[in-house]
């Protein structure tokens, strides 16, 4: 059953096209990554989903609702976001980052409920951050903002979760812990992701792309190829199966 769905997105700015009739569709409990070299339109068609940019034409749809018809309340209910850059000017604790989250639950000017300071606690500790709700956001290191950021999305207890690129700027540590979090929820999942690796190891399934368009869909095995690779990237590989997972790994093999 496809959950996520977006059907011939165009977008373009000043007249030049950014992505260029995108299809996409994810199915329900599925982790799909899009994987491309810069300036390819990942980040772009994220945004175009999740309504911060408005399609030239196509739509996104989720459980076959047009999302550009739905009020930003109900999508908030649909879908939770993070995004690449999450530049917060204002302190706050952790606690009360993640408690916005539930904002879309709230009723005006009723503030949280028992409930939703039950959600707030169980994904705290979900990330790791138990003994952090009182420190400040501003104070963090880099990978204890991203799962704080990670526990603000997850607050909002929806089906889908939208991406990009989540472990950006984390060193190898964090991005695994990110990524198993994650992958332990059982959502229907798209994400952006730069490391190959990493998209070869947590997706059930790859979007790649290239030059503003769909350049081929598929598991990550049949997409993680040195041709492909090198199709995309310009960059020699080696593509090995990992004995233990089944999964396959990419050595880089530059030219020195």
């Amino acid at each position: 059953m496809k959950k996520l769905e977006t059907k011939g997105i165009t977008y373009s700015i000043d007249g030049k096209i950014i992505i260029d009739g995108i299809d996409i569709s994810v199915k329900e409990g599925e982790f799909v990554g899009i994987v491309g070299p810069n300036g390819c339109g990942k980040s772009t068609l994220l945004k175009n989903i999740y309504k911060v940019f408005t399609p030239d034409s196509g739509a996104a749809f989720i459980d076959g609702e047009d999302l550009s018809q739905l009020s930003n309340r109900k999508t908030a209910k649909k879908m939770s976001v993070m995004q690449q850059e999450n530049i917060v000017d204002f302190d706050m604790t952790v606690y009360d980052m993640v408690m916005l989250g539930r904002f879309a639950y709230q009723k005006l000017f009723s503030g949280s409920s028992e409930e939703d300071r039950e959600i707030v606690s169980e994904y705290i500790k979900e990330v790791g951050l138990s003994g952090y709700e009182k420190r400040h956001f501003l104070s963090l290191s880099g990978g204890e903002k991203q799962r704080t950021l990670l526990a603000r999305a997850l607050s909002q207890k929806t089906p889908v979760i939208l991406l990009d690129e989540p472990t950006n700027h984390l060193d190898i540590g964090y991005q695994y812990q990110i990524m198993n979090i994650l992958k332990r929820q059982s959502l229907t999942i798209l994400c952006c992701v730069h490391d190959l690796n990493i998209a070869a190891t947590y997706c059930d399934r790859l979007v790649l792309m290239k030059n503003k368009k769909i350049f081929d869909v598929g598991s990550p095995k049949e997409m993680l190829t040195r041709e492909n690779i090198r199709a995309l990237f310009d960059i020699d590989t080696m593509i090995i199966e990992n004995e233990k997972t089944g999964r396959v790994n990419i050595i880089f093999m530059p030219e020195l």
